[in-house]
């Protein structure tokens, strides 16, 4: 049976909520946090108590212009707020606050990498243009059980922006390279914590299906998708139920679904709604804000390098190759740590992040408690007993030919159960290389010399290359490990030759 998809395109739109990273609620001074006793951070305007009065948070809305400078989009000079109206018991005044007709973030777009060839091959690189983001209040949280509902307030009125894009994604794979994408903006420049299973971060996907050319299909809603895998089943399944719809000539309904992941399937929430089944009308209570254009200014200096504008730093400045780099810039702690070591040691920034990148995340994985995930970079790093200076001097014994590369990666073990020195760590283990060229080419010559090596001596000069590496093994034995390799090496062929 042939694919049914194959006939017709994909086209994708996706509404990204993000809780912004403030100490109070957009439009009141309660605090709020994940994991507090239900209905402990509510105060009155966030429970839409007559006589409450709402009052924008500043740190919310300069959030809300970073992320919007983040992504090259347009601040205008006024934002304003209007009422959605709609009756759903965890919308408390039965209206929320948001902003329909004057967002604070006009446009833009997000650079994505698509997967490439293997893991070690830079995939594409291209931008998805956003229509606009705009910031407005979270409403509470429900929890359904077979008695019935109960209702969680410390989530209303939580400062929350929601980003849409144009239709300009095609595949689910492309949304999955979107969220990846904006989660490390967002969590970077420090807009954002971004957990989804905390809430803090919930996409909704609007997907059609249209003949190669021809106008836009119907699209459907799924909605409050709270892990990139599920957005990434989410749209396949959807994919795969409009083709079979279409091709069996029965059109697609427009409508909002929901997505039972367990079950790997979507379902029917609601027929979709339009923007005048909301009545829209501007908030009589706020009005409307003058975005101070020196104010922007200030917040446009306080960015952070962006993530892709790091790697390409890291590819073309420090000559890294792309597993390494790709590695170090999905987190800024990491990367930080990484430059700094590389402040210490200049002259090889490959050898730092080939040891940062495999060995030194490795041992911080395996650091984790039975049972545990391996603590994020940010706190992984904070107590990691290896400090950036001591990795550094590690891979200047290295360059030096002190030790060899395994032998480093033995010493940084030993550095991150310890917090000694590398030199110390050396001088105690006896590590120390032996690159006396002399010694080296006696050892060298009694093992050319020994019958048992004859087969490899004979395949290497009738022109087997690797025969030679048969032979390295006896050295490095002999020496007790102890032998410079790239001396050996160099010692070998000459003798050979």
């Amino acid at each position: 049976m042939s694919n049914p998809r194959e006939a017709w395109e994909v086209v994708i739109g996706l509404e990204v909520h993000v809780q912004l990273r403030t100490a109070a609620k957009v439009f009141s001074p309660a605090p709020w946090g994940f994991g507090a006793e239900p209905n402990s951070h509510i105060d009155p305007v966030s429970l839409g108590l007559p006589g409450s009065l709402p009052v924008v948070n500043l740190a919310a809305l300069e959030q809300a212009i970073r992320l919007g400078l983040a992504v090259d989009a347009e601040i205008p000079e006024v934002c304003a707020w209007d009422r959605k109206n709609y009756f759903y018991p965890d919308n408390p005044k039965n209206y929320q606050l948001t902003q329909m007709a004057r967002p604070v973030v006009v446009g833009g777009s997000v650079e994505i990498e698509l997967p490439g060839a293997s893991r070690n091959v830079m995939g594409e690189h291209r931008r998805v243009r956003l229509h606009h983001a705009h910031l407005e209040e979270d409403v509470g949280k429900l929890s359904h059980a077979a008695g019935g509902s109960l209702v969680d307030y410390n989530r209303a009125g939580v400062p929350l922006l929601e980003i849409v894009t144009e239709p300009d994604l095609r595949s689910a794979a492309e949304a999955e390279a979107f969220l990846r994408a904006l989660h490390a903006l967002v969590t970077q420049a420090g807009i954002s914590d971004a957990d989804m299973e905390k809430g803090q971060l919930r996409c909704d996907a609007n997907v059609s299906l249209r003949r190669p050319g021809a106008p836009l299909g119907t699209r459907t809603e799924t909605k409050n998708l709270n892990s990139i895998s599920g957005v990434r089943a989410a749209i396949e399944a959807e994919v795969v139920r409009q083709a079979r719809e279409l091709e069996a000539g029965r059109p697609v309904v427009q409508e909002t679904r929901g997505w039972n992941a367990e079950a790997g399937r979507g379902y029917v929430l609601r027929d979709k709604e339009d923007a005048q089944d909301y009545r829209y009308f501007p908030d009589p209570d706020i009005p409307p804000v003058a975005i101070d254009r020196a104010r922007v200014e200030r917040l446009r200096a306080g960015l952070p390098e962006r993530p892709f504008d790091r790697q390409r730093r890291y590819l073309a400045d420090l000559g890294l190759p792309y597993t390494a780099a790709s590695v170090l810039v999905a987190d800024l702690a990491l990367a930080l740590w990484f430059e700094e070591a590389v402040a210490a040691h200049p002259a090889n920034p490959v050898g730092i992040a080939n040891l940062v990148a495999n060995d030194l995340l490795r041992e911080l994985a395996a650091s984790a408690q039975p049972g545990e995930a391996a603590p994020p970079a940010p706190a992984g790093l904070a107590g990691c007993k290896v400090r950036p200076a001591a990795l550094a001097e590690l891979v200047r014994l290295t360059d030096a030919g002190a030790i060899s590369k395994q032998q480093a990666r033995e010493v940084l073990a030993e550095m991150f159960l310890t917090g000694q020195a590398p030199a110390a760590i050396v001088g105690a283990r006896g590590l120390a290389q032996n690159s006396d060229a002399g010694e080296l080419e006696r050892v060298v010559r009694e093992v050319v010399a020994d019958p048992a090596f004859a087969k490899s001596l004979a395949e290497f000069r009738a022109g087997n290359a690797k025969a030679i590496n048969a032979l390295k093994g006896p050295i490095m034995k002999r020496t007790q490990g102890k032998a410079n390799p790239a001396l050996v090496d160099e010692i070998l062929r000459r003798v050979l030759s």
